[in-house]
C-alpha cells in the first residue's frame, strides 16, 4: 500500500468536520473486514501487552512521548497499539496528525528525504478544535521497518535528530536485529510477545457474541492452534469460516480445518502408525494417498514438529533426531524440494528414529 500524506498544515483551522474514534461504515457499502471492525480503540483495549500498555498510559498523562521501537511476530498488536494511542492524543485531529508508512513498499532513502522529513519539519499546534489541550508534536509511523535499506535507516537517523522538538518516530518490525544500531538506541524498545491461547479465544468469544455466532470453545480452541498466536490471522479464520457456513449455522471442526488449511489429527496418528511398521511400501502407500488429498508436507512438518515434541512415545534421543530431520525437510522445502520426496525421507527417518534406544 503506498503511502501518502494525509494533510497539509496542521493547524486547528485546517481540520475538517470532526469525527468520532468508531466511525461507522456507510450503510450502502460493504461491512468492513472484522479484524478493522474490533481493532483496538484505545491503548486499554489491547489485548495481553501490559508492559506497553502502561508505560504508553503514563506518557499521554505526561503529555510527552518517547521515539518508539515495536517488534515482535506477526497479528499481536503492534500496529494497533500505536494508532489507538494516537486516537487518544490527538482526538479529532488524528488523521493530521500522524503519517503512516510501510517500509517495504517504500524502504528507499527518497522516502525518507521526501515524505519523511518534509513531513516532520511541519509544525504542529497544542490545541485542539474542541478546546482540549494537545501534544505540540506529530507521530510518523513507519510499519515493517526492518525491510527499510540501510541508506534509509542512515538517512532517518538524523532526521529523528533534527526534528525532535516537532515530531515523534515509532518503528514497527518483525526482527529487530535488522534495524542498525544507531536507531535502536534513539528508541524506547518493547517487545510483543504471541498473545496467550486464552486471551485469543476470550477476544474471539466477544466477536461471536456481537456477530451472534454459533462456536464452542473447542472449535475457537482450533482456530488459536491454526494461528499460533496471531490474533490478526484468527479473527480472518473466523471471517472466513462464517461466509463460506454463514452466521446461523454451528461451526464444525471440519470447517476450521478446511478453511485454515490445518491438516486432520487422523492423518498424523496414520504416518506414526505406518512408521512402527517399518515397510517401505506402505510408506509409499501412505505418501502417495496423502499428497492425492491436496495437503501440503511444510503443514504435517509444522504440525508433526509440535505433537512430537508433547509426545510420550518417544525418547529425548529419538526426539532430538526426529527434529533434526524436521529442520532438514522444512530447509529442503523452502529451497523448492520435492513435497513427495521429503515426505518419504521424513517417514524413513522416523522409521530409523524407533530403532534408536
Amino acid at each position: 500500500m503506498h503511502a501518502f500524506l494525509k494533510t497539509g498544515k496542521l493547524g486547528p483551522s485546517e481540520v475538517k468536520k470532526p469525527s468520532t474514534s468508531k466511525t461507522k461504515q456507510p450503510k450502502s457499502g460493504p461491512a468492513p473486514p472484522w479484524v478493522e471492525k474490533y481493532r483496538p480503540r484505545t491503548v486499554e483495549d489491547v489485548v495481553e501487552q501490559g508492559e506497553v500498555v502502561e508505560v504508553l498510559r503514563q506518557s499521554m498523562s505526561g503529555g510527552d512521548f518517547p521515539n518508539l521501537l515495536f517488534y515482535g511476530p506477526p497479528g499481536t498488536g503492534k500496529t494497533s497499539t500505536i494508532l489507538a494511542a494516537a486516537r487518544q492524543l490527538f482526538g479529532n485531529m488524528y488523521q493530521s496528525r500522524i503519517l503512516e508508512l510501510n517500509a517495504s513498499d517504500e524502504r528507499g532513502i527518497q522516502v525518507i528525504r521526501d515524505k519523511v522529513k518534509s513531513f516532520a519539519q511541519l509544525t504542529a499546534s497544542n490545541t485542539r478544535p474542541d478546546g482540549k489541550p494537545c501534544p505540540p508534536f506529530k507521530i510518523i509511523i513507519l510499519d515493517e521497518a526492518d525491510s527499510m535499506t540501510h541508506a534509509a535507516q542512515s538517512a532517518l537517523r538524523r532526521t529523528m535528530e533534527r526534528e525532535s522538538h516537532s515530531t515523534r518516530f515509532c518503528l514497527i518490525c518483525n526482527y529487530v536485529s535488522r534495524i542498525i544500531e544507531p536507531l535502536t538506541s534513539r528508541c524506547t524498545k518493547f517487545r510483543f510477545k504471541p498473545l496467550g491461547q486464552e486471551k485469543i479465544i476470550e477476544r474471539l468469544e466477544l466477536i461471536c457474541k456481537e456477530e451472534e455466532l454459533k462456536a464452542d470453545k473447542y472449535i475457537l480452541t482450533k482456530l488459536v492452534d491454526a494461528s499460533g498466536g496471531d490474533l490478526r490471522k484468527a479473527i480472518t479464520s473466523l471471517q472466513s469460516v462464517t461466509r463460506v457456513k454463514g452466521k446461523n449455522v454451528e461451526i464444525t471442526a471440519d470447517d476450521v480445518l478446511e478453511v485454515t488449511g490445518m491438516i486432520p489429527d487422523q492423518w498424523l496418528t496414520k504416518l506414526l502408525e505406518v512408521c512402527q511398521l517399518n515397510d517401505f511400501s506402505k510408506v509409499e502407500d501412505f505418501t502417495d494417498e496423502f499428497l492425492l488429498e491436496g495437503y501440503a508436507t511444510s503443514q504435517i512438518i509444522e504440525q508433526l514438529s509440535e505433537r512430537i515434541i508433547f509426545s510420550d512415545d518417544f525418547t529425548d534421543k529419538q526426539k532430538a533426531y526426529i527434529g533434526d530431520k524436521l529442520g532438514e525437510c522444512a530447509y529442503r522445502l523452502l529451497e523448492g524440494g520435492s513435497e513427495y520426496i521429503q515426505l518419504i525421507h521424513l517417514c524413513c527417518s522416523i522409521m530409523q528414529a524407533n530403532q534408536l534406544p
